[in-house]
């Protein structure tokens, strides 16, 4: 699978919005189930491509997100908008496609301690059931998405070892997975740590199947989304209002905010099809139902400027 890799020239930015998920997930605040439908509606009336509605691991792990099925049977879906869910496993599978998935995205980290922390077992024992489920999603004619964690750091290991990470690359990418989203789980990436990776990963994976998913703990995520569009990365997953953070990643922050990156893409001369200003809106439908600021800095700035705080 290894070979040359390829830079993308392409000014034509894709957005994967997480919020509704990877966003959620750590929230102590309960959102109704009716709010999640109405905060869904109006982001897949903002251009987005791709939302990540939910997670269908057991609720026992993520009650935040118990409602799972109902809101993914329940939201307006607009034409050209992928809906999709994280899957840990062929229960959750057949629980998301019952719901009406349209693409499944499984999970598993680059760093064995983080691994069994995160899904109570070692790499190799996840490998066999990512496997089953990505068989089993395709053979009902869904994409597959795989999310993979501690890409550049973990919260128990320290520095990511970059030969165990390639190999787990070069597993998953053979499960059959179209695309490929690295995390920066715990924010510790800089520039050039996220061009090293980048530019090896790429050599077992195309850039067109590459997202980065990165959280900003240390300040660092537009910059090193900066540096990913300099390496061909078109991808990137983002959390409308900054929303987000991993239960088992202590210390970690959440996500880019949906509407930073936007700032960035457009200030850079990318498309994105998607409305900023619609993006600003949900960011602040979901503060003022969390109550409480949200780290976005543009949210922050579109909110003070309205006079609304």
């Amino acid at each position: 699978m290894r070979g040359k890799p390829s830079l993308n020239s392409s000014k034509k930015v894709s957005i994967r919005e997480v919020g509704p998920r990877d966003g959620l997930q750590n929230e102590s605040t309960w959102i109704d189930t009716e709010q999640k439908i109405e905060w869904i509606n109006h982001l897949s009336r903002t251009g987005l491509p791709y939302i990540e509605v939910s997670s269908f691991v057991h609720p026992k792990w993520i009650p935040a997100l118990a409602d799972a099925e109902e809101v993914l049977a329940r939201i307006d879906r607009v034409d050209g908008v992928t809906y999709a869910a994280l899957v840990p496993n062929e229960k959750g599978l057949e629980r998301a496609l019952r719901a009406g998935v349209d693409e499944v995205a499984i999970f598993m980290s680059a760093t064995e301690t983080h691994n069994r922390k995160n899904i109570n077992k070692s790499i190799a024992d996840t490998l066999p059931v990512l496997k089953n489920v990505t068989r089993i999603a395709k053979q009902e004619g869904k994409s597959v998405r795989g999310y993979l964690s501690t890409v550049f750091g973990c919260p128990y290991e320290g520095t990511t070892e970059q030969t165990k990470l390639l190999q787990t690359v070069e597993a998953l990418m053979t499960m059959g997975i179209d695309e490929l989203s690295l995390g920066d789980t715990i924010g510790v990436a800089t520039p050039n740590l996220v061009e090293a990776v980048v530019r090896e990963v790429t050599k077992l994976v195309p850039t067109e199947k590459m997202a980065l998913h990165l959280h900003d703990t240390k300040g660092m995520a537009i910059a090193n989304i900066a540096c990913g569009l300099r390496t061909g990365v078109r991808k990137f997953d983002s959390s409308v209002g900054g929303l987000g953070g991993c239960p088992y990643a202590p210390g970690a922050a959440g996500n880019v905010a949906t509407e930073d990156l936007l700032y960035l893409l457009h200030g850079l001369g990318y498309e994105t099809d998607v409305s900023l200003n619609e993006i600003m809106k949900a960011a602040a439908y979901i503060q003022e139902k969390l109550d409480k600021p949200l780290p976005s800095h543009n949210l922050q700035s579109f909110l003070a400027k309205e006079g609304s705080v």
